[in-house]
C-alpha cells in the first residue's frame, strides 16, 4: 500500500503525522519558557518526536518498499532510551553543563554520520541533471561541515567544563581558525564544481573535508574559557539544530526539518542574547578569540573582613529587602533546597527575598533558573540582573552565593580585565553585601575579585551548604 494515497488530494500519512510532530514540537518549544509549562513541554516535544519515528518506521517507503533493517533499528532505540534514561537519572545539577554539551554533541555527530552516509548515493541522474551543483549535495556537504563541528567542539566543551582539558591561548590561533574555515567553504565549492557521472568518486574529499572540520571544531573551542562558555555552548547548539536541518531538506522530511529550523533559530537567538551579556562580538566567538584567565591591570586594595553567623543572622533578620546572587558554587555545593529554606524563613519575618539571576551565571544559559526551580523557588522570585541593578542602592543585604565573575567591579572598572565591559549584579551598590565562599579562590575567568575587599562586603567562608544550614538555624533561633 502506497503511503502518497491515505488521503484525499494526495496526502500521504507521512506528511499528516509530520505536521503533527511540528506542531507539537512548536508547542513543547513555547511551554519551555515559563518553569511551570517547562517539563509538559518537553515530555510533549519528546512525544512528537517519538511520534513521528514510529509513523516512519510504519509507513515509509521507497520505491513502492517498505524501510527495511526494523530489528536493528528497535535494537538502537531500546539501548539510546535505556542509556540516556539511566544518564538523566544518575546526573548531577553540577555536571548539567557537561551532559548538555555531550548530548548535543551527539546530535551533531548524528547529522554528519548521514551526510558522510548519503553522499555516496547521491541519484546520477540529478548529477546527469544538473550536476554536483545541486541542493541535495549542498544540503549534504553543510550538513557534514557543521554537524562535524558541532560534535568536535562539544566533546572540548565536554572535557573543558568537567575540568579535564585546559585552554589552549595562542594568539595568531584567530588567524588559523579564520583560514581553516576558509579551507572548508572552499572544499564545499570544490565538490559542487567538479564534473563526475556518480558522487561515489568524490568521496574521498568527504572524509578530507570531516578531518579538516574535526580540527577547526577542536582550534575554535579550545581557547575559549573563562564566563565565556555558556556562549560556545549555545552557539554550538544552534549548529547542531541547523545540522539537523539540513538532514530534513536532505530526506524532505518535514519534522526533521521544522524540529532543526527550531533548535538552529532558538540556539542563534539565545547566542545573540548571551554574547550581549558577556559584551562579545559573535565574530569572536566564531573565530575562538576570546576567553578568561587574564592579568588584571587593577590591585585590590583593601582587607578582606569576615562575618560571624549570628551577625549573618541578625543583619538579614532585621533587613527589609534582601537579594541572593548564585553562582556555580550554589550548585557545586548542591544547597539549593536550603537557599529556598532561608528566603522563606527570612520571608515569613516580613524580609522581601529575590534572586539576581545573571545570564551567564553557571556553566550554561540559564543554569541557575533550573538549579532553583529545581528547588521549587517561585519563578516571580527570579530577577534578571539588568532589572534589580537599579533597586539594589535600596537594597539592605545583597548575599553572594557562589558567584563570583558576575559580580566582579573590574568589569566595569578595570579596562585591561578579560571580563572588562560584561554587565554584572552590581553588588557593589547594595547597602551591605555578605559574600559566602570556601575560600578566596578566584572565579572562572581566574582574576581577583575587587568585591571581596570593598568596605561594605563580609565574607562568611565555608561550604555553602553547611553555611547555608548554619545560617537558617541562627534565623530561625532569634
Amino acid at each position: 500500500m502506497d503511503n502518497m494515497s491515505q488521503f484525499p488530494y494526495g496526502i500521504s500519512v507521512m506528511e499528516i503525522t509530520y505536521v503533527v510532530a511540528s506542531v507539537l514540537f512548536i508547542l513543547g518549544l513555547k511551554m519551555l519558557s515559563h518553569p511551570l509549562t517547562a517539563r509538559r513541554g518537553n515530555i510533549l516535544a519528546a512525544f512528537g518526536m517519538g511520534f513521528a519515528i514510529i509513523a516512519t518506521i510504519l509507513f515509509h517507503k521507497k520505491d513502492g518498499e517498505p524501510i527495511g533493517n526494523i530489528p536493528w533499528i528497535l535494537a538502537a532505540i531500546i539501548i539510546g532510551t535505556v542509556i540516556g534514561w539511566i544518564i538523566a537519572k544518575k546526573v548531577k545539577m553540577t555536571a548539567m553543563p557537561q551532559l548538555v554539551s555531550f548530548f548535543n554533541g551527539m546530535g551533531g555527530a548524528a547529522a554528519a554520520l548521514i551526510s558522510m552516509m548519503e553522499f555516496p548515493h547521491v541519484s546520477s541522474d540529478l548529477i546527469a541533471r544538473q550536476g554536483m551543483a545541486n541542493g541535495q549535495v549542498l544540503a549534504i556537504l553543510l550538513g557534514l561541515m557543521i554537524g562535524t563541528i558541532s560534535w568536535a567542539g562539544s566533546m572540548i566543551a565536554f572535557g573543558k567544563l568537567d575540568g579535564w582539558i585546559g585552554d589552549l591561548r595562542i594568539r595568531s590561533l584567530k588567524y588559523v581558525n579564520i583560514a581553516i574555515l576558509i579551507l572548508l567553504i572552499g572544499f564545499i565549492v570544490f565538490i559542487m564544481t567538479r564534473d563526475v557521472e556518480a558522487a561515489s568518486e568524490l568521496t574521498h574529499w568527504i572524509y578530507i573535508m570531516f578531518a579538516v572540520a574535526v580540527i577547526y571544531g577542536v582550534l575554535f573551542v579550545m581557547p575559549i574559557g573563562g564566563a565565556d562558555m555558556p556562549v560556545v555552548i549555545s552557539l554550538l547548539n544552534s549548529f547542531t539544530g541547523v545540522a539537523a536541518a539540513m538532514g530534513g531538506f536532505l530526506y524532505n522530511n518535514q519534522a526533521m526539518l521544522t524540529g532543526g529550523i527550531l533548535v538552529g533559530s532558538a540556539g542563534s537567538i539565545l547566542t545573540v542574547l548571551m554574547c550581549k551579556a558577556m559584551n562579545r562580538s559573535l565574530l569572536n566567538v566564531i573565530v575562538g578569540v576570546f576567553g578568561g584567565g587574564g592579568q588584571s591591570g587593577l590591585e585590590a586594595t583593601g582587607s578582606i573582613k569576615e562575618i560571624t553567623l549570628s551577625d549573618a543572622a541578625v543583619l538579614l533578620s532585621y533587613s527589609k529587602k534582601v537579594v541572593i546572587v548564585p553562582g556555580y558554587g550554589l550548585a557545586v555545593a548542591q544547597a539549593q533546597h536550603i537557599c529556598h529554606e532561608l528566603d522563606k524563613i527570612l520571608d515569613e519575618k516580613g524580609v522581601e527575598v529575590r534572586y539576581a539571576i545573571h545570564p551567564v551565571a553557571g556553566r550554561m544559559p540559564g543554569h541557575m533558573n533550573v538549579l532553583l526551580a529545581e528547588a521549587d523557588v517561585p519563578y516571580e522570585q527570579l530577577i534578571e540582573s539588568d532589572e534589580i541593578n537599579p533597586d539594589l542602592p535600596n537594597t539592605d543585604v545583597v548575599v553572594v552565593i557562589g558567584a563570583n565573575d558576575v559580580v566582579n567591579p573590574a568589569a566595569e572598572d578595570d579596562p585591561s580585565s578579560p571580563i572588562y565591559g560584561m554587565p554584572i549584579v552590581k553588588a557593589r551598590n547594595a547597602r551591605n553585601i555578605i559574600v559566602m565562599k570556601r575560600g578566596m579562590g578566584k572565579g572562572y575567568a581566574a582574576i581577583e575579585n575587587l568585591l571581596f575587599f570593598d568596605n561594605k562586603t563580609r565574607m562568611l567562608f565555608g561550604d555553602a551548604k553547611s553555611s547555608l544550614q548554619n545560617l537558617v538555624n541562627e534565623v530561625k533561633s532569634l
